[in-house]
C-alpha cells in the first residue's frame, strides 16, 4: 500500500504561484508513475500531468506548471505558475506502480485525499 499525501493547497491571486507537494510511506516511488489531477465543481477529474522517465502535461496548462521528485523525501512536486481562475479545483496526487506514463486516473492505484486550489481574479 501507498499512502499519498498532498499539501501546499491554498488562496492565490491570478497570475500568483503556488507549490504542491505530495508525500508518500509505504513504499518508495522513485519508479512509480506518478500524477496530479484535478476536479473542478460539478466537473469531472482531470488529467493535470505526470512524470515517470518522462513528463507529460494537460495543454491548458504546459508552459505554466511543472512536475519535479525529491527522491530524498520521497514527494513529487507540481509548481504551478501564472495561475487562472481556472485553475480552481481541488488538486489530487496519484500514484502508478508502473514506470511507463500513465494519464488517465483510471490507470493509477492510490491517491491523497486532494488539497484544495483557489485563484482569485
Amino acid at each position: 500500500q501507498v499512502q499519498l499525501v498532498e499539501s501546499g493547497g491554498g488562496l492565490v491571486q491570478a497570475g500568483g504561484s503556488l507549490r504542491l507537494s505530495c508525500t508518500a510511506s509505504g513504499r518508495i516511488i522513485r519508479y512509480y508513475t506518478m500524477g496530479w489531477f484535478r476536479q473542478a465543481p460539478g466537473k469531472e477529474r482531470e488529467f493535470v500531468a505526470a512524470i515517470a522517465g518522462s513528463t507529460s502535461f494537460a495543454d491548458s496548462v504546459k508552459g505554466r506548471f511543472t512536475i519535479s521528485r525529491d527522491n530524498a523525501k520521497n514527494t513529487v512536486i507540481l509548481q504551478m505558475n501564472s495561475l487562472k481562475p481556472e485553475d480552481t479545483a481541488v488538486y489530487y496526487c496519484a500514484a502508478k506502480a508502473s514506470g511507463i506514463l500513465r494519464m488517465t486516473a483510471g490507470e493509477f492505484d492510490w491517491w491523497g485525499q486532494g488539497t484544495q486550489v483557489t485563484v482569485s481574479s
